[in-house]
Protein backbone atom coordinates (compact mmCIF):
# COMPACT_ATOMS: atom_id res chain seq x y z
CA UNK A 1 0.00 0.00 0.00
CA UNK A 2 2.93 2.14 0.28
CA UNK A 3 2.22 3.58 3.50
CA UNK A 4 4.88 5.04 5.29
CA UNK A 5 5.38 5.58 9.25
CA UNK A 6 3.69 8.85 9.87
CA UNK A 7 0.88 7.33 7.62
CA UNK A 8 -0.22 5.09 10.59
CA UNK A 9 0.44 7.60 13.56
CA UNK A 10 -3.25 8.78 14.67
CA UNK A 11 -4.42 5.20 13.45
CA UNK A 12 -2.55 3.32 15.69
CA UNK A 13 -0.89 5.29 18.15
CA UNK A 14 2.27 8.11 18.42
CA UNK A 15 4.83 8.02 16.45
CA UNK A 16 7.02 5.81 18.91
CA UNK A 17 4.31 3.37 19.13
CA UNK A 18 3.60 2.66 15.59
CA UNK A 19 7.88 2.44 15.57
CA UNK A 20 7.49 -0.58 17.94
CA UNK A 21 4.51 -2.37 16.10
CA UNK A 22 6.31 -2.15 12.74
CA UNK A 23 10.21 -2.78 14.48
CA UNK A 24 8.06 -6.09 16.31
CA UNK A 25 8.52 -5.00 19.69
CA UNK A 26 4.90 -5.11 20.44
CA UNK A 27 2.31 -6.73 18.57
CA UNK A 28 -1.02 -5.08 17.52
CA UNK A 29 -4.04 -4.70 20.15
CA UNK A 30 -7.24 -5.50 19.15
CA UNK A 31 -8.44 -1.75 19.00
CA UNK A 32 -5.50 -1.68 16.56
CA UNK A 33 -6.74 -3.91 14.41
CA UNK A 34 -10.13 -3.28 14.04
CA UNK A 35 -8.79 0.41 13.14
CA UNK A 36 -6.71 -1.24 10.58
CA UNK A 37 -8.66 -3.40 9.23
CA UNK A 38 -11.43 -0.76 8.49
CA UNK A 39 -9.40 2.41 7.77
CA UNK A 40 -7.33 0.64 5.02
CA UNK A 41 -10.11 -2.23 4.01
CA UNK A 42 -8.32 -5.00 4.97
CA UNK A 43 -9.80 -8.08 6.42
CA UNK A 44 -8.84 -8.50 9.87
CA UNK A 45 -7.62 -11.82 9.53
CA UNK A 46 -4.41 -10.57 7.78
CA UNK A 47 -3.80 -8.09 10.62
CA UNK A 48 -4.04 -11.01 13.44
CA UNK A 49 -1.99 -13.85 12.08
CA UNK A 50 0.71 -14.65 15.29
CA UNK A 51 4.26 -13.33 14.42
CA UNK A 52 7.36 -13.45 16.76
CA UNK A 53 8.61 -10.03 18.58
CA UNK A 54 11.80 -9.22 18.52
CA UNK A 55 14.30 -8.87 21.63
Amino acid sequence: MQLKQKDLVGIIGGKSRVSEILNRKKKLTVEMVRVLAERLNLSAQILINDYNLTK
